[in-house]
Parts: C-alpha cells; structure tokens; sequence
C-alpha cells in the first residue's frame, strides 16, 4: 500500500521532564520533531479534510501526551508518546520521534532521543 510522510518540524513546547533536582522543580523547553508515513487509503478530496489524516490532530496528541505529567527520562517521554501515536492512529505505518532539550547544555543546542517504529 501507497503511503504519505507527514512531518512536523520544530514544534516548540515546555513540559515538566527531568530527574534532577531543579528540573523537577519548572517546566523546561522542548523541541518534537516528528515523521509519520501513513497509509494512502483513499484519493485526497481537496474539499473534505477527513480524506486525509490531519496533521493538527497529530500535534495536539504529542502536546498533551508531553505536558500531562511529569517524566522524568527523556527516553520514557518518547516511548509513551509513540506508544499514544500509534494507539490513536491505526493510519501510521511508521513513525520517527525525535524530542530535545534545547537548554540541557550551554555547549550544544540540544541534547535529545529519537525513536523509530514501523508497524
């Protein structure tokens, strides 16, 4: 089966994450990266959104699955965000999460995880 990468690039938010003491104590910046390659099912109706997966339903779920709790490993964090992607959209054949902390270092832009899984 044909299918279509979406992509979300850059998606800036700030979450509770972190083991150490003073981040358990503020939110903190993160940056989502993200890739979905998703089942092409049907023709894309230019007129009806539901032709095709929305991609702003996609953002919402990876915003709410990061600031709904406090996590504290990076690597967790990814894991349950990807595990919630694929349970709400049975469309995604694979997916490829990348999240960063863009302030963890002053000597890098950002330190992070990324994950890949295809169904």
């Amino acid at each position: 089966m044909p299918t279509r990468r979406i992509i979300l690039s850059g998606l800036a938010l700030d979450a509770r994450i972190g083991i150490l003491e003073h981040e358990r104590r503020a939110t903190q910046p993160l940056h989502v990266d993200a890739e979905f390659d998703v089942d092409i099912q049907r023709t894309v109706d230019d007129h009806d959104i539901h032709s095709v997966l929305d991609y702003r339903r996609l953002r919402e779920a990876i915003v709410e699955e990061c600031t709904q709790a406090h996590v504290n490993l990076i690597e967790t964090l990814s894991e349950q965000v990807a595990a919630r992607l694929l349970a709400d959209f049975q469309e995604i054949r694979a997916l490829r999460l990348r999240i960063s902390k863009p302030m963890a270092f002053s000597d890098c832009a950002a330190v992070g995880v990324e994950i890949q899984i295809t169904r």
